[in-house]
């Protein structure tokens, strides 16, 4: 004969002892992998608080001459616009003097430049780099040879 089913027994209880061990090697293994890579360990030099600051390069030698605001009108008759325009030229400190006296036939050279565009190419947003160019070549072309370095617009308004 077969046996009754005892319908009076519980069920047989899981064990929770794989669950705590998995719990316990996770904790220890992300506190492991933390200190590994904090350390240094993994990936490169360690992480330190008071590390060396990189030495900076000194400054180069420039200065800065600025150029006075200028207001350009451009157009004919009624529909005559105007352009705001502000600029620094960069030179060596060398030729800071010699820029600032030349600084009255630099404003003719960009005031006669930039009468003479059209106000097409000036409402052309990156024909700033082309102009850009254009006027450093003239201020070059004025102040002599080697004495600009470079042109800076700091200010360019249409209205």
């Amino acid at each position: 004969m077969s046996e009754p089913l005892a319908e009076d027994q519980p069920p047989a209880r899981k064990s929770k002892l794989p669950l705590l061990i998995g719990l316990v090697l996770a904790l220890l293994l992300g506190g492991g992998g933390f200190y590994a890579v904090y350390a240094g360990l993994l990936f490169g030099a360690p992480a330190t608080a008071d590390a060396e600051e990189p030495e900076l390069e000194p400054l180069p030698d420039i200065a800065f001459v600025p150029i006075a605001p200028m207001v350009i009108s451009l157009g004919q008759g009624g529909s005559a616009r105007h352009l705001r325009f502000t600029a620094q030229v960069e030179v060596t400190t060398t030729h800071e003097d010699e820029v600032t006296l030349l600084m009255p036939r630099i404003l003719d050279v960009l005031n006669g430049y930039l009468r003479a565009v059209d106000v097409r190419d000036l409402e052309d947003p990156t024909a700033l780099i082309r102009l850009r160019a254009q006027m450093l070549r003239r201020v070059q072309i004025v102040a002599g040879e080697g004495r600009v370095r470079d042109f800076l617009v700091t200010e360019f308004v249409l209205n």
